[in-house]
């Protein structure tokens, strides 16, 4: 009996290290301080719960918004809304990230509190009665509030993130981070897709809502375990956030300018027809909510079966050297959309878009790590995501029209066709960083 209780023991102190090596990114945190483990630790907890609420929010929101009786066109205009709206708040959330410093706090009230309010808001207030266009209004509302305040979030969000984990070892870490995340995020669709085809609508849609509500309240609870290495004071930026010296600091940084101009026609491209997906999904390939989980889940299993090599991947070979190969290989995901005939068509696709997305995702995020200035990280995410959001919100707006005249099949093709360009243009004019403009 003794031997058994060491044994199970055993095990158990085994698998607690082995999560607690995951959680870490792997065996190249040993060597880091004890300050450094406990927030890669806890930002790795944030991420989890934080994947598994905005998965429910990605695949289902807009399903309840259409039951809700939205339209096409409403989901375009709210899109494009909350891109135009990101773009402001964007600017505002890096302003006071360098003259205030105090990026956790930013981070916790902007897209830890106010953001996820709107979650719930989505189920309650059709619960006190409103009906009809005025609700419809409101729900858009509250959509473009919680994008906007996210948004506010990011530019200290991006900077603090730098900081607290080590680009030695980025390409590991955010691979174990992102296979976590994805795991978490497959298991919620799919119980919830069931949860929601059982409890029917609009019941099963609002404790749909409500758990991802939940479990963003716990992201947020464990990004305050953070620790940020700088305190509350304001970093080092040097000039102020202004224009005459935004654009002289721009000047400097022509890799960062070649990126950003790529990315204006990549994204555009993207949300051409990346609000339609679910839509099309349900109204013309008859999908149930079950069934828009295990599409979503197929993607989810393509890129977690892959994530942990990707990372190591990144780090041997770069990552703009990944974000060419998957970029080029991307355009084709929206041009299969056109051949489906039925929603099981689409898990074939989606296995394909979760290796090229999950590949494409790490590598971005950690060239656009390498590409912006230590000091200045806070500022330049942001002026990247203002040029992201604003080609989103155009493209959003664009793709209501086609898909008003043309129908599903003109968005899609325009889609392929922009984004093919755009990854053209990146192979031609976007140049890996040099060793010495990383030390900056």
């Amino acid at each position: 009996m003794k031997k058994q209780v060491i044994s199970v023991n055993t095990a158990w102190a085994r698998l607690r290290q082995s999560f607690t090596r995951l959680a870490t990114g792997g065996d190249f945190a040993l060597s880091l301080p004890g300050e450094a483990r406990h927030n890669l630790h806890w930002f790795f907890f944030d991420g989890l719960f934080a994947s598994a609420s905005d998965n429910i929010i990605g695949t289902y929101f807009v399903l309840y918004f259409l039951f809700l009786g939205a339209t096409n066109a409403q989901i375009g205009f709210m899109s494009s809304l909350s891109s135009l709206s990101a773009a402001l708040f964007l600017l505002l959330g890096a302003m006071l990230a360098e003259r205030l410093g105090r990026r956790k706090q930013i981070v916790l009230w902007g897209g830890g509190t106010i953001s996820r309010l709107a979650i719930i808001l989505w189920v309650l207030v059709p619960l006190v009665g409103l009906k009809g266009p005025a609700l419809i209004y409101l729900i858009m509302g509250l959509t473009v509030t919680r994008d906007a305040f996210a948004n506010l979030s990011y530019p200290a969000w991006m900077s603090l993130l730098a900081d607290i984990v080590p680009l030695a070892g980025r390409g590991r870490y955010f691979g174990s981070r992102n296979f976590v995340m994805g795991f978490s995020g497959m298991v919620t669709v799919l119980l919830v897709g069931e949860l929601i085809t059982r409890l029917g609508k609009p019941l099963g849609y609002q404790l749909a809502l409500g758990l991802a509500f939940l479990l963003g309240v716990i992201s947020t609870y464990s990004y305050s375990r953070i620790r940020d290495p700088h305190g509350t004071r304001p970093p080092e930026v040097g000039a102020p956030l202004a224009f005459k010296e935004v654009i002289s600091h721009l000047k400097a940084h022509p890799g960062f300018l070649a990126m950003s101009g790529v990315a204006v026609l990549w994204n555009f491209s993207l949300n051409v027809a990346g609000p339609f997906f679910t839509p099309y999904l349900v109204q013309n390939l008859k999908a149930t909510a079950t069934m828009v989980g295990i599409t979503s889940i197929a993607s989810t299993i393509s890129s977690l079966t892959l994530q942990r090599k990707m990372g190591e991947l990144c780090d041997r070979w770069g990552a703009h050297r990944m974000m060419l190969i998957s970029g080029l290989l991307i355009p084709f995901v929206p041009f299969s959309w056109i051949f489906a005939r039925t929603a099981w068509h689409v898990i074939p696709i989606n296995i394909m878009s979760g290796a090229l997305w999950g590949a494409y995702n790490l590598a971005a995020f950690n060239y656009l790590l390498e590409l912006t200035p230590h000091a200045q990280r806070a500022r330049y995410s942001a002026i990247y995501q203002i040029v992201v959001t604003i080609a989103l919100a155009a493209g959003a707006a664009v793709g209501s029209l086609i898909v008003t005249r043309w129908g599903y099949v003109g968005i899609f093709l325009c889609s392929s066709l922009g984004r093919l360009i755009a990854a053209i243009l990146f192979a031609r004019f976007v140049r890996a960083p040099s060793p010495s403009s990383l030390k900056e």
